[in-house]
């Protein structure tokens, strides 16, 4: 690359990060209450998980049609659309739980989900803005950006709570207007900062490192993409990985409500499993680029069902903190591991779409996970829906480790 591409990569990559610290502040700040706010509106235990979920499907849905509009509209032009949605959905729920309407509150969470799928597309703007070998460092350097998040976003609940309930509105309220807030100024960094689009940049990285991609010339149907080994490994180990976080992590603010924990509690807990999540990826980029995607993937995994059966432990702070962060440390290697393998499989024509694709199936996913945890912890408890989370992350486990055996065997043979 030469030095004014390398700059501009340098440019691009620190705005998604600043967009990405921002946004997933104001992500996290609703969910470390949205289980709480679900069983208070719908009055029903069961239906505790039912908002991730909504938000998560809505995610899910819109997470394909993002990667046509990215391609359509420009990556920029597409994050801003996508934050301004986050601005009033998060503007709904604060007006839901005033009003202590639940159906209100569901169109919410699904505004909010259309604009988290948008803003997860970030991660592969700056993908594709940097050369192969240090494209899962610049993908780590916008993930890390939910460092910011899960500092901010968990601690904001309380004093944004006491605020809006010095105005006679309910406390729970709080963190949805501070969220608005803050995709409000992340849809002002993106539309000032990100010059130019990466869309645009990345066609010319792709016309200096045309060796890197691994096919004819020929643009690939998602379909057939989605069926080459290296891809079914990635995809799985971000599908699953996101499916066993969000299995957990949903339900555990409910668990420690349950067992009367007060909000300053649960937020830390909820805090150290979002810094598992974010704080390493400075890590885990360098170790995919350095060490191997498909082994980060392994140990992501590996940790997954190490984080799940710990959970099951003890209800105190101090061990459901330690399970969750290392649940979101997993988290953290396997998105990035498997983010960084999908992105070195595809040129320019096919990158918004495929990894739209992919993040519906992560999505749905994790909006199945959230909808089912809820029914599981109501049902069975919250250890049995631990252990049903390790058998599941055993799967990437297994379908990595399958995949790295046959190319050590191609590699001799």
């Amino acid at each position: 690359m030469t030095t004014n591409l390398e700059s501009i990569a340098r440019k691009i990559t620190t705005i998604l990060f600043a967009q990405q610290s921002l946004a997933s502040a104001g992500f996290i700040a609703a969910a470390t209450l949205n289980s709480i706010v679900g069983k208070e509106l719908s009055q029903n235990p069961s239906w505790a998980g039912v908002p991730t979920a909504v938000y998560l499907l809505a995610g899910a849905f819109s997470a394909f049609m993002w990667g046509y509009v990215f391609d359509a509209i420009g990556r920029r032009n597409g994050l801003v659309t996508g934050l301004t949605s986050g601005v009033i959905g998060s503007s709904v729920t604060f007006y839901a739980i005033a009003i202590h309407s639940f159906p209100v509150f569901m169109l919410g969470m699904i505004l909010m989900g259309i604009a988290n799928s948008a803003v997860q597309l970030g991660r592969f703007a700056a993908a594709e803005v940097n050369k192969p070998e240090h494209r899962g460092r610049a993908i780590s350097n916008v993930v890390i950006g939910g460092t910011v998040g899960s500092v901010i976003g968990p601690f904001v609940a309380g004093p944004a709570g006491k605020l809006v309930g010095s105005w006679g509105i309910d406390e729970l309220a709080g963190a949805y207007l501070i969220s608005a807030i803050l995709f409000a100024i992340a849809a002002v960094v993106v539309f000032i900062g990100l010059r130019p689009d990466p869309r645009e940049i990345g066609k010319e990285v792709a016309q200096k490192f045309p060796e890197t991609i691994n096919r004819s010339n020929q643009v690939r149907s998602v379909f057939e993409i989605i069926r080459q080994p290296a891809t079914i490994v990635a995809v799985t180990a971000m599908v699953l990985g996101q499916m066993v976080m969000v299995l957990v992590m949903v339900i555990t603010s409910l668990h420690m409500h349950d067992h009367q924990h007060v909000l300053t509690d649960i937020s830390a807990v909820i805090a150290s499993h979002t810094f598992g999540m974010y704080a390493f990826s400075i890590l885990s980029g360098r170790l995919a680029d350095s060490w191997g995607r498909e082994k980060v993937i392994l140990s992501g995994a590996i940790t997954l069902v190490i984080a799940c059966v710990s959970a099951t432990i003890s209800p105190d702070v101090l061990p459901l903190g330690v399970a969750l962060f290392l649940l979101g440390l997993g988290w953290n290697f396997c998105f990035v591991g498997g983010s960084t393998l999908l992105a070195d499989q595809l040129s320019p024509a096919e990158r918004a779409r495929t990894q739209g694709f992919n993040d519906l199936l992560v999505g749905l996913a994790s909006a199945f996970g959230s909808l089912e945890s809820g029914f599981i912890f109501a049902s069975l408890g919250y250890n049995m829906m631990a252990y049903v989370s390790a058998i599941v992350a055993l799967l990437p486990m297994i379908v990595v480790s399958v995949w790295m055996m046959r190319k050590n065997k191609n590699q001799l043979a």
